[in-house]
């Protein structure tokens, strides 16, 4: 939520039980929820492999990404945007096998001679050991330096998370889309809104 002058307006739309998701990545969930209610403006730095994976993609990329799993798959969980970057939550194990797939599907595979390289640019898969910086709960004064922001908030207390299939699923079908796009610019788009009720 952002407050403009007495009123509060729900900008993230991260609710009580998606923060309450999020705390529960780390070691210490009621202290986490205790931080963030001192500072709903502050960004923190969460765990992956328990509660979530996620794969970051380049910012463009990630949107087309996103674009496909809502117009022609299942949804998304939920999706951030930090440094330039979409970063997808996913189902814990995905860090671990997406990049198998992509090698397998030779998505992934830079070496091979006729391989599909430069269609799907490199997705950073963050899993067991490694940490993410996730956007505040709510909104400051003005935009973040960083950009960072959610595209698709936290809003249950058990999301459903794409796990590696899906998630490729999704990088083939917008490395697709991204042969066919026209050398002429798209008109000035506004902010996509997902429905999240229809995810599964």
């Amino acid at each position: 939520m952002c407050r403009e002058g007495n009123e509060q307006s729900d900008v993230s739309g991260v609710t009580a039980e998606g923060a309450a998701w999020l705390a529960s990545a780390g070691t210490y969930p009621r202290s986490t929820l205790a931080y963030w209610e001192e500072r709903p403006d502050a960004p923190l730095v969460l765990p992956c492999g328990y509660a979530f994976d996620v794969v970051s993609v380049t910012a463009m990329f990630g949107r087309r990404m996103l674009d496909r799993l809502w117009e022609e798959g299942p949804g998304s969980g939920p999706v951030a945007e930090y440094r330039g970057r979409t970063l997808l939550f996913a189902a814990p194990g995905t860090a671990q096998r997406l990049p198998s797939l992509l090698h397998w599907e030779e998505w992934g595979d830079r070496g091979r001679e006729g391989g599909r390289t430069g269609a799907i640019p490199p997705l950073l898969c963050h899993g067991t050991g490694d940490a993410v910086t996730v956007p505040a709960l709510l909104c400051g004064d003005r935009p973040e330096p960083t950009g960072a922001r959610w595209l698709v908030a936290p809003d249950t207390r058990h999301p459903w998370l794409p796990g590696p299939e899906i998630v490729l699923w999704a990088a083939v079908r917008a490395a697709r889309a991204a042969v066919r796009i026209s050398i002429f610019p798209p008109a000035e788009q506004g902010a996509k809104v997902y429905d999240v009720s229809r995810r599964r």
